[in-house]
């Protein structure tokens, strides 16, 4: 039977990857006309903040269940990890709304 922890790595590997991959092919731009960053490049700096926090959750979580780590220190890594991705949530959610109101408007 497989511990608790070998799961939890191969489903962290499994999704980071799969982040990882989309980051790669998102094809985001260098620069927007004004000079600022793109929008494509700020989506994928968050998306990368939230791998980030993830792995930081992970690595906590793992290292109290070999003794190593505290629990309060775990419990402000998953609760990082959870406003990280709770923001990420609400901005997808965000674009996907646009989307369909731009798709409602006539021409």
């Amino acid at each position: 039977m497989a511990l608790p922890t070998v799961a939890a790595n191969a489903y962290a590997k499994n999704a980071y990857a799969n982040l990882a991959r989309i980051l790669d092919t998102g094809g985001a731009g260098k620069g927007s006309e004004a000079g600022g960053p793109s929008f494509g490049s700020m989506l994928k700096d968050a998306i990368g903040s939230v791998i980030d926090a993830g792995r930081k959750s992970d690595a906590q979580t793992v290292a109290m269940t070999s003794g190593k780590a505290n629990v309060m220190d775990v419990v402000t890594a998953v609760a990082e990890t959870d406003v990280a991705v709770s923001t990420l949530v609400s901005v997808r959610d965000k674009v996907i709304q646009s989307y369909e109101d731009i798709m409602k408007m006539q021409i």
